[in-house]
């Protein structure tokens, strides 16, 4: 067993009884990983590996994938800030790192729960422009008509057009371009590699393709409430990358202005899947060490 796959398992049950399971690892102060859509835990073993030395880290599968429970009856913010304070008077942590919508559970979550000092956030996705949500809420509607339809390779092109069609000033790398008959032999060959691999507690790709649409609802609660933001009283570092899209740094950007206590950082060279396993964990995890230090 590699050294990013050791852990131990814990469970929570959440305010509307639904278990929320968790991988731990690390000695030290607590830091509670939060991942985005189309994710898991697993995916962030590496980041995990990489804060263990210096604190107790705990990884939680969302409500809806691996160790947890279902997404259950109005699901929504509100269900993930319940899991989160289950989740803190379990640990006793008060350090939360969240990547895209895990970044806007916990920046939600600590304007409630007290037990939240410090957050670091990896490009948090909140409604700014309605344009451009517009525009991604119709890329996320015909990527979840593909999937009811089995049709997942063509779901995974049309998730390209995030890259590409959400803000009209974006300059996206050419391989976003790319025609269908090209990537969707490729996607077909991740998933069935994915499917091959993914052991234990690990969740398939395939498997969690259909919270994408469940996240995204997430970000838009969030119309027209920006300005609750301004109540969050943790300390927190907002983290983005200089190869991620106009979209998501339209986000960063907003935060950083209605933040009471922010530091706003761009990272040269990362984009939105560097906290995830095969990014760059080791870069974030030195940022969110010298921010906690």
């Amino acid at each position: 067993m590699s050294k990013e796959q050791k852990y131990t398992k814990g469970f929570v049950t959440s305010k509307d009884g639904t278990t929320i399971g968790y991988r731990q690892m690390g000695s030290g102060p607590g830091i509670i990983l939060l991942h985005g859509g189309i994710s898991s835990s697993q995916y962030f073993m590496k980041l995990g590996t990489a804060l263990s030395d210096k604190f107790t880290v705990c990884i939680p599968d969302r409500r809806g994938r691996g160790l947890s429970g279902p997404f259950g009856e109005n699901y929504g913010l509100q269900r993930e800030i319940e899991d989160i304070d289950a989740l803190l008077k379990k640990t006793g942590a008060h350090y939360v790192f969240g990547a895209s919508t895990g970044g806007l559970i916990a920046l939600e979550s600590s304007i409630t729960l007290p037990d939240i000092h410090k957050i670091i956030t990896y490009e948090t996705v909140v409604y700014v422009n309605k344009d451009e949500m517009d525009r991604f809420n119709d890329i996320v509607h015909r990527f979840d008509e593909k999937l009811a339809e089995g049709e997942l390779t063509t779901a995974m092109v049309i998730s390209l057009d995030v890259y590409n069609k959400i803000d009209p000033d974006e300059k996206s790398s050419w391989i976003f371009h790319l025609p269908s008959l090209i990537w969707k032999p490729i996607f077909a060959l991740i998933l069935e590699e994915d499917e091959r691999h993914v052991k234990g507690d690990d969740v398939t790709l395939k498997e969690l393709m259909p919270t994408l649409k469940l996240d995204v609802q997430l970000v838009n609660e969030t119309e027209g409430k920006l300005d609750n933001f301004k109540n969050v009283s943790a300390e927190v570092l907002l983290l983005g990358g200089s190869k991620s899209s106009l979209f998501l740094k339209h986000s960063v950007e907003t935060l950083n202005k209605l933040l009471p206590h922010v530091t706003c950082k761009e990272i040269q060279g990362l984009d939105h899947d560097s906290a995830q396993n095969y990014g760059k964990p080791e870069v974030l995890a030195q940022e969110i060490k010298a921010f906690l230090r």
